[in-house]
């Protein structure tokens, strides 16, 4: 009996992401056997010599893929980029401090929200309305007395990015940034931050992984309150070891590291990722169903909204999930757009092949010939 070839599927969620299949293999057959201990990574002692070499692996191979200098300091934490949201202003501000917040879609609104739990003054320094495009620098209203400047230089929900980054730690201002969908996607230049931080779900590695990177004059500010678990100082002095780490989550990130390092690193899977967006911008841009809400200067390479035409889409109200349904029933999935803005998103991370996006591609020309 002949056997047709399983239809792949292509996984376009914003996170949990889509992992690269090396990695899913070689996880899996390392998972009942870790290098002949005759353990899972699942069960190695968070302070045996397994683990802890696993860890300073995982380390080292970042440190390597980002060019970080030694005065930063990597952390492997828990509670994802949201727990930093407050771990941030605990650790950079005293009780009576301000900090500068830029807003551009969700995220940076909820990091806000959490700040101004903690901060006498959480500054909204510029804010764009609706979320798509970022203001122009000569319009941010900074405080002057800041303790750092917040922002999100990619936000996964509106596909809004910064074509610029700003000046504001020349100025003695640490700029801080919640880099979750873009860390390793495209280089960063982390002399110009003071903090970066990201949940690991999109690029890195599976839930449960945070990834703090923090220049080392910034350790030792932590309010006296600040609870341990998030006190970046602490948890620098242990290794990030204070608690149980989430330890086949970085097992699984230092695969991660290994795979983009034989790609030849960030430089070269930043050209993959701008040729993969690009064609799909331009199928947008090039279609009469289909448009992407986002000012092009500030289009996101990694998340990628668009939705049926207004004019359309007040028409015939169900084309969207119709479109959403046909595209699951062709193996392209997870491309709902977030609940609170509506609509369909390809989020196409590192691990995205290119045939998922060109496959997306004539789906959206197919789908939209039938019903365009």
């Amino acid at each position: 009996m002949h056997v047709m070839p399983a239809m792949p599927t292509y996984n376009f969620s914003p996170g949990p992401a889509v992992l690269p299949a090396p990695v899913l293999e070689r996880a899996q057959a390392e998972l009942l056997d870790w290098r002949n201990t005759g353990m899972s990574v699942m069960e190695l002692s968070h302070r045996g010599k397994e683990f802890t070499g696993i860890a300073a692996e995982a380390e080292s191979k970042l440190r390597t893929l980002m060019a970080l200098p030694d005065h930063y300091r990597v952390l492997f934490l828990q509670g994802g980029a949201t727990g930093q949201f407050a771990a941030v202003p605990m650790n950079l501000t005293g009780d009576d401090a301000a900090a500068d917040y830029v807003i551009t879609g969700n995220w940076g609104t909820r990091a806000h929200a959490e700040a101004g739990k903690f901060l006498a003054t959480a500054h909204v320094a510029a804010t764009s309305e609706p979320h798509t495009y970022v203001p122009h620098e000569s319009e941010w209203r900074l405080s002057g007395d800041a303790a750092y400047l917040h922002i999100t230089p990619n936000e996964t929900i509106q596909g809004v990015a910064f074509d610029k980054l700003p000046d504001s730690d020349e100025a003695g201002v640490p700029l801080v940034a919640d880099v979750s969908s873009i860390i390793l996607g495209e280089p960063i230049d982390i002399t110009r931050f003071g903090v970066l931080y990201a949940g690991a779900q999109k690029n890195i590695g599976p839930a449960g992984l945070t990834v703090v990177i923090v220049r080392e004059d910034l350790l030792d500010r932590a309010r006296r309150d600040t609870p341990t678990v998030w006190d970046w100082t602490a948890m620098a002095k242990a290794g990030s070891l204070l608690n149980t780490p989430p330890t086949f989550a970085v097992y699984v990130a230092t695969l991660v590291f290994e795979w983009l390092a034989a790609l030849g690193g960030v430089d070269a899977i930043a050209q993959v990722n701008r040729r993969k967006a690009s064609k799909l911008y331009a199928a947008i841009d090039e279609s009469g169903l289909f448009a992407n809400p986002v000012a092009v200067a500030n289009r996101s390479i990694m998340n990628v909204p668009f939705g049926v035409t207004g004019a359309v889409l007040a028409e015939r109200p169900d084309l969207e999930r119709r479109f959403l349904a046909e595209a699951a029933a062709a193996g392209l999935v997870n491309l709902e757009g977030h609940r609170s803005v509506g609509g369909m998103r390809a989020s196409i991370y590192n691990a995205m092949p290119e045939a998922g996006v060109d496959a997306l591609i004539a789906f959206m020309k197919e789908f939209e010939r039938e019903h365009g």
